[in-house]
C-alpha cells in the first residue's frame, strides 16, 4: 500500500464488506500518518491503521459497530457504539 493507493484500498474494503447481509452503510479510514513506505515507496497495512464504522440493519434491529485500534491491549477490537431496537 502507499500512499496513492489508500483511498482505494478503503474504498475496495468499503464495497467488500458492504457485500454482507444486512449491512446499510460502512466507512473505513486508514490512518496514513502511520504508513511508513520501504525502499521500493510502499508499505504494510497493519490493523492498527484501520477504523472502520457499520451499520447493520436485521429485520428492524440497528445496531452500529466501529473496529479501532485500543492502544493499551495493542489489537484492533469491535464494539458496538449504538444500538435501536424496536
Amino acid at each position: 500500500m502507499s500512499l496513492k493507493t489508500s483511498a482505494g484500498l478503503e474504498e475496495a474494503m468499503q464495497k467488500s464488506i458492504s457485500l454482507q447481509p444486512y449491512v446499510k452503510e460502512v466507512r473505513v479510514s486508514i490512518n496514513r500518518q502511520m504508513l511508513n513506505e520501504n525502499f521500493f515507496g510502499y508499505g504494510e497495512l497493519e490493523g492498527r491503521m484501520i477504523t472502520a464504522e457499520v451499520q447493520i440493519d436485521y429485520e428492524g434491529e440497528k445496531v452500529v459497530a466501529k473496529l479501532e485500534y485500543d492502544a493499551e491491549k495493542k489489537y484492533p477490537l469491535m464494539s458496538l457504539v449504538q444500538i435501536k431496537c424496536r
